[in-house]
Formats: C-alpha cells, structure tokens, sequence
C-alpha cells in the first residue's frame, strides 16, 4: 500500500512538471479573423449570373478594356509590365510633363515632413491648412477671378456646383458632348435641364429663346472636348450669353496649363480673357497630375459652395503633398512659358504626318488631344496593342466611352515629347496601319 502511494505521488508530480512546462511555452496568437464568403444565395446568384452576362457581351464586342501596368514614374517614357524596354507613352494626360518633374517631387516630399500625410478631415471641421487657402488664391490669381475653391476631383467640382447655383426657376443648356462629370451634376439639380446639339450655336440660340421665361440661364460646355480633342466655340457662345442675358460656365481639364499661350486655356486661346463667368479645372493632368479639382469665379458664388457643396462639405480635404505639388507645377507654369509652346509645336508635327500619311484625325488643329478615327472597336484594340510591341503606348477606345461605330486611338501629345518620340510613334502608326490596311 506505501509504495502504491508513493507512485501515485510521482505520478502526480510528474504531471504537475508537464502543465509548468506547457505554461512556459510561448502561445501563439489566434489567427485575425478573416471573413469567409458569403455563401451564394439564391438572389446573389442571380445577381452574379446577370453580372456574367454583361461581362460576355462587353468581351464579345470587342469593348473589354484591359488595364496595362506601369512599374515607372509617368512621363514621355515608360516602364510597363511584361515589356523588356522602355515605352514611350502617348496617352497620358500629362500635357507638360510635370507629372515626374524633379521641382514638383520636392515640393511634395516637402510637405509631407512640414505639413503631414493628410489631414483626417473635411475642410470646415479641421481641414484647412495655409498652403490649401495659398494655392487657392494662386489658382483664382492664374485665372484671373476672385477666388477659387477646392476639391478631390473636377469630377467633385461639377457634382457640387449646379444644384447650389440653380433653382426649379433656373434653367440649364448644357453642349450634348459634355463631359460625363458634367451630365452627372446636372442630373443633382432641379432647375429645368437643356441639351443643344454639339457646338452648334443656331440650336444654343433657340434654347436661349425657349428658356426665356426662367430666373437664371447657365450655358454649359467643355473647354476641350476630351474625347474628340475639339474646342468650344467660346467667342459665340459668350456673345449669346450677353445677347440673353445668360452665364457661361467652363469646364477646362483639358485646356489649364498648357493651351493658349501662356496655359490660361480656352479663353486665353481665343482672346476673351475675363468673359466666362465659371470656371472649373483640374489638378490632376498639367499641373502636376496628382489629383484634385477646382472651381473659380465670383467670390460670392465660392463662399455658397463652402457652405452648400456636398463634395466639398462631406470629403476629406486634399492631402498636403498634393496640394503642394500642384502649387509648384502652377509656379513652374507662371515662370515659363516655353512648355506650352512645345506642346503647340509638337501637336502640329504628329498631326501634319499624320493627315500626309492618310490617316483620319478628328480634333482642332491646335490642340493636343489628337483622334486617330479608326471605326471599329476590335480594330481600335487590336492596333494599339500592336503599338505596344512597337515600343508605342496608346490606348484604343470605344463604346461607351465614345459613340458605337466611332471608336479611335486618342493620342495626346506632351511638351515632354521630343521631335524624335513624334516621329517615332508616326512612323509606328504607318506601319502598322498598313499592316491592318487603315492606310495604304
């Protein structure tokens, strides 16, 4: 009986040792709680079944947009996925270059160490810092206005803008081609909505005369039409508006910076400085390419949009390293004026080679949003990816990005370019339309 005991105490203590032990060892955390797929449910289903369908009608249109990846800094040369050399890149909205310019870079890494990442707010809670008032007064300064406001995006600045401006007893007459931001802003407002037929001003002018009757007329057009690379009639335009008695809004993404002579855009193009009453831009193309919109004009009308602009109200301000970037590429612009003119230079060599080659260029003359019409929309893919392996970055698009049976290869030609990358993406664009037979 002792010794049973006594085995029985060993036994015991041995499996007091063994739970010391196993309270020793390090444990290791639980695993982060992952959420698992919902299982399909009869109406998610039917969801995804509907989703597939329209994916397979995009595919079998020849419309299935791939995005190709870039391992580089933006500019006139490249570094893309899966190619061994560096592309020349001829569908950036990077009109001056500035996007990877050494002095914006700095500007932005700058601001990061003075002024932070971001600001974890929207602007009237604790989102106004000094360089966000600085850059708005250069900007309402650039363009000659009284003050200026900004956003994330133009793409913001359009959804904010109609329904604070205009009433039910307002009434809005908007180009049918207008960005779709624009058609997107107008649809948020109550006034009664207009489209007239695309610049032409007999149409503008009868619905002026059929509106006659409402409180405020807002006429509404693209500077520089993006997709066909055309330019607003604005000296008719505003001639109307003083005819009826209307405003003219602009929206200039595709002009700021780099079109006119000094990069004042379309109004400067024309020689009307100071005739449209609104303008709303960007920051995310020629000044600097990061991001964010604006809007500039009477003062007045920028202190409403402080108060009433919803994606001014309820969106975090943009971050300091933005907001600095894009002050330096407006100061690089102020400074010198010679970018702008290389932009002018270069647009007119591609498209001289171009038309003399037999190709069909839609566009103005002037301006460096250059389509090469090409109809079909598998024909538009398939030759821009032949330009990749041609060392040629270019993007082919259609419906619904552009009309149905008006698909194209939008090139967009930049101050960064020089007359060697010009006659290089010509002479690729001649090959390989020979090659599909586009030219003969």
């Amino acid at each position: 009986m002792a010794s049973f005991r006594m085995i029985k105490r060993q036994f015991a203590c041995r499996q007091m040792f063994r739970n010391v032990i196993k309270l020793s060892e390090p444990t290791l955390a639980p695993p982060l709680y992952q959420l698992q797929p919902r299982a399909n449910s009869v109406s998610l289903a039917s969801t995804k079944k509907i989703l597939e369908e329209s994916l397979s009608e995009i595919k079998n249109a020849g419309t299935w947009k791939n995005e190709r990846i870039i391992v580089s800094k933006q500019g006139a040369q490249i570094g893309v996925e899966g190619q061994t050399s560096s592309i020349l890149n001829f569908c950036a909205n990077n009109y001056l270059g500035l996007s990877a310019h050494p002095e914006v870079i700095e500007a932005s890494k700058k601001a990061l160490d003075t002024h932070g990442a971001g600001l974890s707010s929207v602007r009237f809670i604790c989102g106004t810092q000094n360089i966000h008032r600085e850059l708005e007064e250069k900007l309402a300064s650039f363009h000659g206005r009284e003050d200026a406001i900004l956003y994330a995006s133009c793409f913001d600045a359009n959804a904010g803008i109609f329904e604070v401006l205009l009433s039910p007893e307002d009434a809005v007459i908007s180009d049918e081609l207008n960005h779709a931001s624009i058609i997107d802003g107008i649809r948020l407002c109550k006034a009664q909505r207009h489209r007239y037929l695309h610049k032409n001003m007999e149409d503008l002018e009868k619905k002026l005369q059929e509106t006659s009757g409402a409180r405020q007329r807002l006429i509404v057009t693209d500077g520089a039409f993006s997709m066909d690379g055309n330019v607003a009639p604005l000296i008719e335009i505003c001639d109307l508006a003083d005819k009826y008695n209307a405003i003219v809004f602009i929206d200039e993404c595709h002009a700021t910076g780099f079109f006119g002579k000094t990069g004042r855009g379309t109004e400067e193009y024309y020689g009307i400085e100071g005739r449209v009453d609104i303008i709303n831009s960007t920051l995310g193309k020629a000044l600097g390419g990061a991001a964010g919109g604006y809007t500039t004009g009477p003062k007045a009308l920028i202190d409403l949009l402080r108060q009433r602009s919803r994606p001014y109200l309820f969106s975090n301000t943009l971050p300091p390293p933005v907001v600095a970037s894009a002050s330096k590429a407006l100061d690089l612009i102020m400074q010198d004026d010679s970018l702008t003119g290389k932009v002018l230079s270069n647009t007119k060599r591609f498209r001289t080679q171009m038309v003399n080659a037999g190709f069909t260029m839609s566009g103005d003359p002037d301006h460096p949003i250059c389509p090469v019409m090409l109809g079909d929309a598998r024909l538009a893919s398939n030759f821009a990816d032949k330009m990749l392996q041609q060392g040629i970055y270019v993007i082919g698009f259609s419906y619904p990005v552009v009309p149905i049976g008006k698909a194209r290869i939008r090139v967009q030609i930049s101050g960064a370019h020089s007359e060697e990358d010009i006659d290089r993406a010509v002479s690729a664009f001649i090959n390989i339309g020979r090659e599909l037979k586009v030219i003969s």
